[in-house]
């Protein structure tokens, strides 16, 4: 095999287009511009969107969507946080009194992540399945 041997497999090669080189290539005097208008002229683009002067489709549509404050009102804790607190009633306000959660957090749910201890009695806080079944396991109480 040599170098003058090598070629492109067929189809890969596209010829390029020859623009200006008369009539019979199809592609003479105007060059596949057709005639006048902003679009033969040199450095005649169109904006992506612009619909001639008229109100582009986007700025006629109304705005939508929002976003949830939910998210921003919500936190999980870790199970093992539970043994800092010494009670054995847990609600949202001793969560703030031990500082484990913020002030204007409204939902919490405990996760499964390390051990418990201590019995706990758990009011108005949602848990995971294999964060319950655990609580449960000590003796503890889930009410929510």
């Amino acid at each position: 095999m040599y170098l003058n041997n090598l070629s492109y497999n067929k189809g890969t090669k596209k010829k390029k287009k020859r623009l200006g080189r008369g009539i019979g290539s199809c592609y003479g005097k105007t060059c596949g511009k057709g005639h006048k208008g902003q679009k033969s002229r040199s450095g005649g683009k169109i904006k992506r969107g612009f619909e001639g002067g008229q109100t582009p489709l986007y700025r006629r549509l109304p705005k939508f969507g929002f976003k949830t404050k939910k998210n921003i009102l919500t936190q999980e804790i870790k199970l093992s946080n539970l043994n800092i607190i010494k009670n054995t009633v847990i609600d949202i306000y001793t969560l703030k009194k031990y500082n484990l959660i913020k002030k204007n957090i409204k939902n919490i749910k405990i996760i499964l992540f390390g051990k418990i201890y201590s019995r706990k009695i758990i009011c108005n806080i949602k848990t995971t399945l294999k964060s319950y079944i655990k609580i449960k396991n000590l003796g503890g109480v889930v009410d929510t």
